[in-house]
């Protein structure tokens, strides 16, 4: 397969997609392992995620391929500070996806692409129940120039609606992302969940500044009082600005790194019907991510 990853790269565009990743995936990754750091601005308290994700397509028949694909996010919530509950509830969320998607052309420029990600996030103290389960998933019409040699400035757009069931909205949400390549030292991307400018300073070094979304949502299997009130979700949603560096080890191996300061962070306890019950944490800190991913 290694011999025709070229050929697959326009095709893992819609397919990393993943929002507390999501919201970080770059498009074109076959496989990552990642490293996420925040600590709590005046507190002892930290918040770390471990990361893994592999996509692989196959070819089902001329231009058209069915891509499967998974990641498991594990999150560790280090509760230092004094809560009037009990934190040991709340050590760890896993998040499970599984990714199936399939995508054919409409024509030289387009191509249409499905997807449908059933996930389990929850705190899995207990066996897996209807709560932990939720159903994601999109359409998307692209139109990928990137390596078109004959186009004065490549580009890739992303044109799509998804449907997300942990945002709480029982509507398909808009997804728009445009990624231009300005000359062979820039390039730029306008989207969500990531925004961003790359320099690159040469084959195997690229710098960029960025601005882009992170987040959970999951289910808590073992719910409890919290000031009155029973709390049987938790949500994490962050915006955050920083700079990255990429190195490139091989032709397809990549080491990265990426730090910045959140700009918005809000971590929060809900009940079952998802009204904020109790704040851990809302204030602006540093955030660390790093690790190595196989793109193409």
């Amino acid at each position: 397969m290694i011999l025709h990853l070229r050929k697959y790269r326009f095709l893992l565009v819609v397919f990393s997609m993943f929002y507390f990743n999501a919201a970080e995936a770059q498009l074109t990754d076959l496989a990552r392992l990642e490293y996420s750091f925040i600590p709590k601005s005046k507190s002892e308290d930290q918040y770390t995620r471990l990361r893994a994700l592999f996509n692989y397509p196959i070819e089902t028949s001329e231009d058209s391929y069915f891509i499967v694909g998974g990641e498991y996010n594990r999150v560790i919530l280090n509760l230092e500070d004094s809560y009037p509950f009990d934190t040991s509830l709340l050590e760890t969320v896993n998040i499970i996806d599984l990714n199936i998607g399939y995508t054919f052309k409409t024509s030289e420029k387009w191509r249409l692409g499905f997807k449908i990600s059933p996930r389990i996030a929850s705190t899995l103290t207990q066996s897996i129940t209807q709560d932990d389960i939720f159903i994601n998933g999109g359409v998307f019409a692209i139109n990928d120039r990137s390596k078109d040699e004959s186009a004065k400035r490549p580009y890739r757009l992303i044109l799509g609606l998804t449907y997300n069931t942990t945002t709480g909205l029982p509507i398909p949400l808009p997804f728009v992302s445009y990624e231009r390549r300005i000359n062979e030292m820039w390039s730029f991307a306008l989207g969500v969940p990531k925004t961003n400018v790359k320099h690159y300073v040469n084959k195997k070094n690229t710098l960029q500044a960025f601005a882009s979304v992170d987040g959970y949502f999951a289910h808590l299997q073992e719910p409890s009082l919290v000031l009155g009130k029973q709390v049987d979700n938790i949500s994490l949603s962050v915006v955050v600005g920083g700079l990255g560096y990429e190195y490139k080890i091989s032709k397809y191996l990549y080491a990265y790194i990426y730090t910045g300061y959140t700009v918005r962070l809000n971590n929060v306890l809900r009940d079952e019907n998802r009204n904020e019950v109790f704040n851990l944490d809302n204030l602006n800190a540093f955030y660390l991510r790093t690790g190595l991913k196989v793109k193409i």
